[in-house]
């Protein structure tokens, strides 16, 4: 055989792959909405980037009539591009090619990216879209999703790993995403489930529908299982590019620094009538991030679930920080079991890949009640505690107006490691409510209500805590932007180390 007839050999080869499922598969890919694994591949990166890697694995089951069936690329692209010129590393399931199912050489091909991933120092993205397990391949195929499970947590922490979520995802198949740092799901098309509706009904008896049970508007806001959701395809891999441009390579660089045009020493004159002269009445948080951060530009985490508290990446004079707030106009702002999981798994993340904390600060406390404590809020709030003491990237607090008791240490005090706390002279720092405080010390005072009225002008303020040295600096509200840079610039070189250990032991 000449060279030309092997090249040609292998042109027709690499032909019969990258038609994938056939014409007619991927016409009802498209029918339902979806791009197939080679057209997410190219969207999600630099145009013309992309390097396949194992086009030609091919299974080698023979149980069930399998070793009939070619199964072009074993139904998953792999390899690695580029995202705004930075190495990224991916691979897509093709749900043309046996729904995309896994199998031993599909998790091998997977498996091989990840570890590539890790040893590059370079982000992996995975683009689920699968019917899950390749049965006729059983316990390989089980095989296979363990060894991607025990990858993902290897990587954890040292690359960022990102999941989107284009199609079902059932069973072994979630457990993936679920050890990864963000899950994106695509709205009507997606779907996440251990079980699906069939043996839910079989089980418990409750009927269900797919998209009811684990469509991504309920992972994204009634769960908490996923962290972004998206229109469609194209809108999930923009976001995803979006996302990346915030994060780091790796757990030993910087986020890449980005010349926003907004002035550092910008004043915002809006925040000093932000607040109501009622210190129960709510006004809305996201109006502070607007205005300090550059050009009010944030990308949320998590923007539908426990929504009493905020969790996003912004810049400030160009640099990624990782933002955790209270958001008064949602259940007061108070701390519950699912802000407290929320905030604390994105300050983790932050301190794992050097993203300095900014906590901006309105908490009356925890939520009371028998289904919060049922349900383990000493347990969960105890996150937050952890979370914040753990981390050693620059933190920045900054406290609005309440910071009562527990939930004000949750929200990271400098008892908690803070490295510089600044305070607005609406701050309220205290153990307990004023008002509360006052009716039990003054509870038999005859003059009960003029002492109440005392305690607050004296104790509802930010200047005990100053006394104190718990606050560094009291500002003026529109000021906080150039205040909050200058304090990030100052611990640009922050050092400060932790005792060996393997790990600890996180309140989980």
């Amino acid at each position: 055989m000449s060279t030309q007839e092997k090249i040609e050999k292998m042109l027709k080869k690499s032909e019969v792959i990258l038609a994938a499922g056939g014409e007619k598969r991927i016409a009802k890919q498209h029918e339902s909405g979806k791009m197939t694994a080679r057209e997410r591949i190219a969207a999600l990166l630099d145009e013309g980037s992309f390097v396949e890697l194992d086009r030609f694995v091919r299974h080698r089951c023979t149980n069930f009539g399998q070793e009939k069936k070619e199964l072009p690329g074993e139904g998953v692209t792999t390899g690695y591009g580029t995202i705004d010129g930075r190495l990224v590393y991916v691979f897509a399931q093709d749900f043309t090619v046996e729904g995309g199912s896994l199998g031993e050489m599909h998790a091998a091909k997977i498996v091989k990216v990840q570890k590539l991933a890790l040893k590059m120092g370079a982000p992996l993205v995975g683009l689920n879209d699968s019917g899950g397990a390749r049965i006729q391949e059983a316990i390989d195929a089980l095989a296979g999703y363990g060894k991607i499970f025990f990858e993902n947590t290897i990587a954890s922490g040292v690359i960022p790993q990102i999941s989107a979520i284009m199609g079902p995802s059932a069973g072994g198949a979630v457990y993936s995403p679920a050890l990864t740092d963000f899950i994106y799901m695509v709205k009507n098309t997606s779907k996440m489930f251990i079980t699906g509706p069939a043996v839910v009904k079989s089980v418990t008896g409750e009927e269900v529908t797919q998209e009811q049970l684990g469509g991504a508007m309920t992972h994204n806001s009634v769960s908490g299982v996923a962290h972004f959701a998206a229109e469609d395809d194209e809108d999930c891999l923009k976001q995803i590019r979006y996302l990346l441009s915030f994060l780091p390579s790796n757990n030993m660089e910087g986020a890449p620094i980005v010349e926003t045009g907004d002035d550092p020493q910008r004043t915002e004159e809006s925040l000093n009538t932000l607040l109501p002269d009622n210190s129960n009445q709510s006004y809305d948080m996201y109006d502070v991030i607007k205005a300090i951060v550059d050009n009010g530009e944030y990308y949320e985490n998590q923007k539908y679930w426990a929504k009493n508290i905020i969790t996003c990446f912004a810049r400030m004079d160009g640099q990624t920080v990782g933002i955790i707030a209270n958001q008064p106009k949602v259940m007061a702002g108070c701390l519950d079991i699912n802000a407290s999981d929320k905030s604390s798994r994105f300050i983790r993340f932050c301190d794992a890949f050097n993203i300095p904390l900014l906590n901006l600060v309105d908490v009356p406390g925890f939520l009371p009640g028998t289904n919060q404590e049922y349900g383990g809020i000493i347990r969960h709030g105890a996150k937050m505690l952890y979370a914040y003491s753990e981390a050693t990237v620059p933190k920045v607090t900054l406290v609005t107006r309440k910071a009562y008791g527990g939930s004000y240490l949750a929200m990271c005090s400098q008892d908690l490691g803070a490295d510089q706390v600044i305070a607005w002279p609406t701050a309220e720092i205290a153990v307990m409510g004023p008002a509360g405080a006052a009716n039990i010390i003054f509870k038999k005072d005859p003059d009960v209500e003029q002492k109440t009225k005392e305690y607050i002008d004296t104790f509802a303020t930010p200047y005990i805590a100053a006394m104190r040295g718990m606050v560094d600096i009291v500002i003026q509200p529109k000021d906080s932007r150039p205040v909050i840079i200058n304090a990030l610039q100052m611990l640009e070189s922050k050092r400060e180390t932790r005792p060996a250990k393997r790990h600890g032991n996180i309140p989980l």
